[in-house]
């Protein structure tokens, strides 16, 4: 007996479910569909992504609606365009079998006035973004004034994406004594609210422990170079021969630059943000639901509304801002009782964030080493052999074994395996013979400690980098954030090319690889913010201080420290026993004398031999089997293409764009 029948659902809907290849009903469709069923009821259910929230609201309120009555009965709203075309799909297919039912998606980037229209045709059930959704109600196109049940899937990446003023003035245009039924994977503050303003008693459905992980995603995380970080994505994929994954970036132009660097390294890759047209992102779901497109590299909001069966590994790239976030990342696998895998590539200023989810998702990380290029190799040779052994044999192939057998005549069993698996493998074998294995970074006891700058563990070495002083800093309004964003923007560098970010308040002092030099210094320098050129020099300092001062110059760590400073540079003490005085560093460019009350830039800190390397730097692409047609490695600067260039730098000094507060 289909459990489905228990639940109390229609024959129609139980056809439609026995269409569908459903057997057995989910923890969150079991708890909710009886409840929603039986009365008329405000609901809160918690239940991580792909745990068939859609299913559990969608076949009650399919059972509750009028089909005879033509009026809009029911809405449904959605954080993203992708997500609320599913639901419709979904809905539409639940009631294939229910004459009379219509269900009109509304959502940016498609004709108003036709989604309008279908709507006057006659509409039960709505599925729509906040944003359109509120300029229909402003437009006069669409009444809710009579809509029996409201449902909000998806709450918190709704209110996570900003919709919080249009959720609340949609739901202040419904009437009261609706039936409001939210969905959300976690229960931030901006959702209990929304529930105690416009929800009566309602009752709470909780799939696991609330703000959970799924039960059926491991989670592991890898520490490496902030460097490294490219380099050790291609290796967890070349380690992984049968990925098929999501890869998550916290910017759209990093999602757009790692998606091009796989490409171009001969991966099956592809970028999803939300510059690309409702077209190019359609065909690019399209390949990536088609597994033509193994490694899919996104931004959070683009991700959502991604239901793409048996995804193998969630790929944090970049910690999202917001920690919850985490969370819905995490739940594009291991969907449907499947089991999954979320990996984070993680650097020690960013280690902190982990204990941060593993509270959140009540659930322990696994810290893992990025695999060698033995062990790599080992697993590409065993995957092809496989692959090799499984391949079905087309008997097309018959009429050409004659001349096959006379060219490898000759040939022992052992010679023909070897020549056949070394044509797959010589140039897979050679690009790792000759590329280091990634430094693994260890967390032993640094997982607790904390940084002077944002309270990670502290790197206490520049590893060969140039560090530079330029006069802006917090009185600017900048944080080390902001100021990271803008120097790669202005610059047109790589989010890891700008790196040791330390703000104070009139200056501040950052870290390049030695290569990007001459033009951190022709560019910076030629830039104005706020009417006022900006002014960068070469630093004396390496950056990596073992003490802390305050703002009396005091060392934290014991004696003295350097006394003040009349430039705008790090401080020098001009005694070597720590009794400084007075800096004699000249003023340069106009910057202001300032006294620092944060940590002393510099000091005492010993240094690390590991040399850096750049992570986006060299062109080198690791051969990829299964398709992947490797590429002899690329040295840098050896593309055709010209390089980019931010806009505006010329010899007159144009102005910079000035940062948001915070």
């Amino acid at each position: 007996m289909n459990k489905f029948e228990q639940l109390g659902l229609s024959e129609s809907l139980l056809k439609a479910i026995l269409d569908l290849g459903f057997e057995n009903p989910t923890e969150v469709q079991e708890k909710a569909i009886p409840l929603l069923l039986e009365k008329d009821t405000d609901m809160v259910a918690l239940a991580q992504t792909g745990t068939g929230k859609t299913a559990a609201f969608g076949f009650p309120l399919i059972q509750k609606i009028d089909a005879n009555n033509r009026n809009t009965q029911a809405l449904i709203l959605s954080p993203t365009r992708e997500l609320c075309l599913q639901i419709t799909n979904e809905i539409k297919n639940y009631s294939k079998y229910e004459k009379g039912i219509n269900v009109v998606a509304v959502y940016g980037g498609a004709s108003i006035t036709e989604q309008a229209r279908d709507i006057k045709r006659g509409a039960q059930i709505i599925v729509a973004t906040p944003g359109r959704m509120q300029d229909m109600i402003n437009r006069g196109l669409v009444n809710i004034s009579q809509i029996n049940y409201c449902i909000l899937d998806e709450a918190d990446e709704m209110l996570n994406m900003g919709f919080y003023e249009d959720i609340v003035n949609i739901l202040s245009t419904s009437p009261d004594e609706k039936s409001t039924w939210l969905f959300s994977a976690t229960m931030p503050q901006e959702v209990a609210r929304i529930a105690k303003q416009f929800m009566h008693d309602p009752l709470e459905i909780t799939v696991g422990t609330k703000n959970s992980g799924s039960a059926t995603v491991s989670h592991e995380f890898y520490l490496v170079n902030a460097r490294d970080r490219y380099e050790a994505l291609k290796r967890l994929a070349d380690a992984n021969p049968d990925i098929f994954s999501v890869v998550f970036c916290r910017t759209k132009r990093d999602t757009q630059a790692v998606a091009e660097k796989l490409i171009e390294d001969g991966y099956s890759a592809a970028a999803l943000h939300g510059d690309l047209s409702q077209a190019q992102r359609d065909g690019v779901m399209k390949s990536f639901r088609g597994r033509q497109i193994q490694m899919l590299v996104a931004t959070d909001v683009a991700a959502r509304g991604i239901d793409v069966d048996n995804i193998t590994h969630v790929v944090n790239y970049q910690l999202p801002d917001e920690i919850e976030t985490y969370n819905h990342r995490s739940g594009r696998t291991g969907r449907a009782g499947k089991l999954g895998t979320s990996i984070v590539i993680v650097t020690k200023s960013e280690l902190r964030k982990i204990s941060s989810i593993e509270r959140i998702i009540k659930q322990k990380f696994e810290e893992k080493t990025i695999p060698s290029g033995i062990e790599i190799c080992e697993i590409q040779l065993l995957h092809l052999a496989t692959k090799i052994k499984d391949t079905e044999v087309d008997h097309e192939i018959d009429n050409y074994l004659p001349a096959i057998n006379q060219v490898l005549d000759g040939l022992t069993k052992e010679e023909l395996i070897k020549k056949m698996v070394s044509v797959e493998f010589n140039r897979f074998i050679a690009y790792y013979k000759k590329n280091r294995d990634i430094s693994n970074q260890s967390s032993g006891s640094d997982r607790r400690e904390r940084d002077d700058r944002d309270g990670a563990p502290r790197e206490n070495n520049n590893n060969g980098a140039t560090r530079y002083f330029v006069n802006i800093g917090s009185r600017d309004n900048f944080d080390w954030m902001q100021l990271k964003d803008y120097l790669k923007e202005t610059l047109d560098l790589g989010r890891d090319d700008v790196f040791k970010v330390d703000v104070k308040e009139g200056f501040s002092f950052f870290n390049t690889d030695p290569e990007h030099t001459d033009k951190v210094m022709e560019i910076l320098n030629n830039v104005q913010l706020e009417g006022r050129r900006i002014n960068v020099e070469i630093s004396k300092n390496d950056g990596g201080g073992s003490g802390r001062r305050d703002h009396n110059g005091r060392s934290s760590s014991g004696g003295f420290g350097g006394g003040r400073s009349s430039g705008g540079g790090e401080r020098r003490s001009s005694g070597g026993g720590g009794f400084g005085g007075r800096s004699s560093a000249p003023r340069e460019g106009g910057f202001r004398s300032e006294r620092s009350s944060a940590p002393r830039e510099g000091g005492f800190g010993g240094r690390s031999s590991a040399p850096r390397e750049g992570g986006f730097g060299g062109r080198s692409s690791a051969p990829r089997e299964g398709g992947f047609s490797p590429r002899e490695p690329r040295t840098e600067g050896s593309s055709d293409r010209a390089p980019r260039r931010s806009e505006g730098f010329s010899s007159d000094a144009p102005k910079a764009r000035r940062p948001r507060k915070s």
